[in-house]
């Protein structure tokens, strides 16, 4: 039996916070912003929302695969940001899919996409639905709209122990891909914060980052090759460890936000799993003196696993907001050898940038205690946080970017100030904004803001998408890229389409007119048909 995810915000139905934990952070952030308590809305009930009636008639040969029952349309209505949850506390769901489609197999999808040909009906594929950037969101301007769920399509098909890697369906979720190697000496190892509820179609589709800070920080680095049914055929790469001949077709697969067909397979690269760790949590006086460390490590070819740098009153309990303080949390692993050295080399170079190991440095547990193992667990919890926050008009959010070193802290600055501005203009309240990197390079990190005020409830939804904007467009007007790894569906595009080339925008089209000849996939999204 399925295990039912809510469909107002992110998880299942199942899961909360504790009491103790709601009640901690209620006191953390009245605090925080000065407040004397909360009104808070509850959660909505699915009869509370009224959707429009489907606009399709699902035929007989289909009704095995297709559902326009209440509660499947409204799960696949939003995704899992901040403005979806606040639209769903207001109850507001007016463009829902008529109908989900669950196939089991490629001829399925086929026969779906036929179905949407004879209709005149947009497909919006779907993987797990934990998308923050209007990824998998019906526009208004659709007639009608099935959404496709690659959810059935979740097997490890085969693994070859010599080569290291193995052909997996796009719809398996990331936790049954472990599952499913648990009697093979390997693993995948892409863990992000969406692990528990996404796919690894949804990862290819979205261009997804993992946990590893370097090296290996993209699903890019992962795939072997690729299978994509469109309407126009089946699209299957050569499985190779690398070629130079000519344009990567696995690279428009990648990042292609299902805007080109439905990644059905795809072989992907494979590790032994980790026997030998090493781990630490560094303290740094101020943020810049841990970049400055971090660049250095990254520069170095250390390649740690982990690598990411955050400002202490983000990251840990108690820390005061009047802290400059920064915690990096480093942590290095491999199957084959001990790693002491690595991790020697990389204190050695925090040492010289003023860093101070917290104590149990050299244990390779110590990622699961002390600094690194408040922010561990602060991070795994981190998304159930969003519906309390959307409850209670508590503005809570993120955007994330990339800058080169050279830029990085004047890039910083600037964002920060733009952000705490936009803060106070909008909710006429001082907002708070830290910042970590959550992956680096030898050329550049990644800068990850996390932002957040007091809203007025009667105007939540429009202050929250009036201080996104702004802060995501600031980041692409001085340099940096709309996003490092959210991707860019109907959100990000407007300022993606600052960012790429306008003649990169007409190859697209006219790969798009090849592949998908009457637009019917996923339309609007990276561009316009």
């Amino acid at each position: 039996m399925r295990r039912q995810k809510k469909f107002y915000a992110w998880g299942y139905a199942d899961e909360d916070l504790s009491a103790e934990e709601i009640g901690s952070w209620e006191a953390e952030i009245a605090g925080r912003y000065g407040l004397d308590g909360f009104d808070v809305t509850p959660p909505p009930r699915p009869e509370e929302i009224t959707l429009r009636a489907p606009r399709v008639t699902v035929p007989d040969a289909l009704k095995e695969l297709v559902r326009t029952d209440h509660l499947t349309r409204l799960e696949h209505s939003y995704g899992k940001a901040g403005f979806d949850t606040l639209r769903m506390f207001l109850r507001s769901v007016p463009n829902p899919p008529d109908a989900v489609a669950f196939p089991e197999t490629e001829a399925d999808i086929v026969r779906l996409l036929d179905w949407c040909d004879q209709i005149g009906a947009k497909a919006i594929p779907y993987g797990g639905g934990s998308s923050v950037v209007k990824g998998i969101e019906p526009d208004p301007a659709f007639d009608r709209v099935v959404t496709i769920s690659t959810r059935h399509m979740d097997k490890v098909l085969e693994v070859d122990p010599v080569s290291q890697a193995a052909r997996i369906q796009g719809g398996i979720y990331g936790p049954a891909i472990e599952d499913q190697l648990r009697d093979t000496p390997f693993t995948m190892r892409h863990y992000m914060q969406a692990y528990r509820c996404s796919t690894l179609g949804g990862w290819i589709a979205t261009r997804s980052g993992g946990h590893y800070a370097t090296l290996y920080t993209h699903i890019d680095d992962f795939v072997e090759s690729t299978r994509m049914v469109t309407p126009a055929g089946a699209m299957e790469t050569r499985r190779l460890p690398g070629s130079g001949a000519g344009p990567s077709p696995d690279r428009m697969v990648l990042g292609s936000e299902g805007i080109l067909g439905i990644v059905t397979e795809a072989w992907v690269r494979l590790r032994q799993k980790p026997t030998f760790r090493a781990s630490a949590s560094v303290r740094f006086k101020t943020f810049f003196e841990g970049a400055d460390a971090v660049r250095e490590i990254t520069q170095a070819g250390l390649y740690p696993a982990n690598c990411r740098l955050l400002e202490a009153r983000e990251a840990l309990p108690g820390v005061p907001w009047s802290s400059e303080e920064a915690v990096l949390v480093l942590a290095f692993e491999g199957a084959d050898h001990p790693l002491d050295a690595w991790m020697k080399r990389a204190l050695e170079i925090c040492d010289g940038h003023g860093g101070v190991p917290d104590a149990g440095a050299d244990d390779e547990n110590a990622h699961r205690s002390g600094a690194a193992g408040a922010w561990r667990n602060r991070f795994i919890r981190a998304p159930h946080y969003g519906e309390h926050a959307a409850a209670r008009g508590i503005l809570s959010s993120t955007f994330e970017t990339a800058m080169t070193w050279e830029r990085m802290r004047d890039f910083h600055r600037t964002i920060t100030r733009i952000a705490h501005d936009t803060i106070k203009r909008v909710t006429g309240r001082e907002g708070t904004v830290t910042c970590r990197f959550t992956h680096v390079y030898p050329d550049g990190p990644c800068l990850y803001f996390t932002f957040g005020g007091v809203l007025d409830k009667r105007r939540a939804l429009e202050q929250f998408m009036e201080v996104l904007s702004t802060c995501t467009a600031a980041t692409v007007e001085h340099g940096g890229t709309t996003t490092h790894h959210h991707a860019v569906g109907r959100f990000h595009r407007p300022f993606y389409d600052r960012q790429r080339p306008e003649l990169f925008a007409r190859a697209l089209r006219g790969a798009k007119r090849e592949l998908d000849p009457k637009g019917m996939m996923n339309p609007g999204v990276l561009i316009d048909p």
